[in-house]
């Protein structure tokens, strides 16, 4: 009986010593983890947390924490491109407002301390500074349109549109731009009628922009073109020229939200960033999708997609 209880005694004794030093080592584990938390936090670094355990419920503590970890970083980073773009857009805009402005101001001096100016250069004169402050009206419509369309205060209400008259309209209102130019254009509408789940009024503002685009920064290809067609469940637009195009390391970012093109080559398609920030996001209004291919001088390509309606 004794030899029973001295058995038991010194099994008690064992299980509290194995119970004291893994209650120890989990404090240890603990305290580690909190203060490598502590320095991973106050310095900003993209340390994880390595810990060997055999504690099944620290093990999974360690997992959550490690994925709260790269969640943090990935948001550092996203927070630092996101900061940079911001500066890069401000910048950008500041030089687009800034360059009409400067001309605005030089015309309206020359006018004021030029007493002797003949009347046909100060017609000229007056007909520029009305040019340049419609660039910059048409500027801060695009800020404004933007804003409404990020904080979803523009709704975009769909109906049937037929597509094939609204891109025939677009191409002809740019008929003059596109003759005096000299460019050769090629047109491709099938002569039925095109029907898709859109609004007429956002689909008239991306073509313009597109068109306007290639017209303005593809006219060394010297020729432009747009593109219908359809398949089973889509409707396609495509506008494309084959002018200097836009490199190929930028092709996924230029719609961007922020996003600006560096250099100038690729910034003349994009500007202050507005322009094709605002297409895609009208096209998204109207759940579509819009894609950019361009080899530069062979060929450069702006794709629309949306659901097609048979009815």
């Amino acid at each position: 009986m004794i030899a029973v209880l001295g058995i038991v005694i010194v099994l008690l004794l064992a299980v509290i010593v194995w119970q004291y030093q893994n209650s120890r080592k989990a404090s240890n584990d603990l305290r580690y983890m909190h203060d490598k938390l502590s320095s991973i936090m106050e310095e900003g670094s993209h340390e994880r947390l390595l810990l060997f355990s055999g504690n099944l419920e620290l093990q999974n503590v360690l997992i959550d924490l490690n994925r709260l970890l790269d969640i943090n970083h990935k948001g550092s980073i996203e927070r630092v491109r996101l900061e940079k773009s911001m500066r890069n857009m401000l910048s950008n805009i500041s030089h687009d407002l800034k360059t009409p402005l400067t001309v605005v101001l030089g015309y309206i001096e020359t006018i004021q301390q030029d007493e002797h100016l003949p009347a046909e250069e100060r017609e000229r004169m007056m007909k520029m500074i009305h040019q340049k402050a419609n660039e910059v009206i048409q500027l801060m419509n695009k800020f404004f349109d933007l804003s409404k369309l990020e904080s979803g205060d523009r709704e975009v209400a769909l109906s049937r549109v037929e597509a094939g008259e609204v891109c025939r309209r677009n191409i002809l209102s740019f008929y003059d731009i596109l003759s005096a130019k000299g460019s050769e254009v090629e047109i491709e509408i099938p002569d039925g009628a095109v029907y898709f789940m859109g609004n007429e009024e956002a689909l008239d503002r991306i073509l313009s922009n597109l068109l306007s685009n290639a017209i303005s920064y593809g006219d060394a290809g010297g020729v432009l073109g747009l593109k219908l067609y359809s398949d089973e469940n889509k409707v396609y637009i495509e506008v494309w020229d084959r002018g200097k195009g836009i490199s190929e390391v930028h092709q996924d970012k230029v719609f961007e939200r922020l996003y600006t093109l560096e250099d100038s080559r690729n910034r003349a398609y994009q500007g202050s960033g507005l322009g094709l920030t605002i297409t895609k996001r009208l096209t998204e209004q109207m759940n579509g999708t819009i894609t950019l291919v361009s080899q530069p001088y062979v060929r450069t390509v702006f794709t629309l997609s949306f659901r097609r309606l048979r009815f």
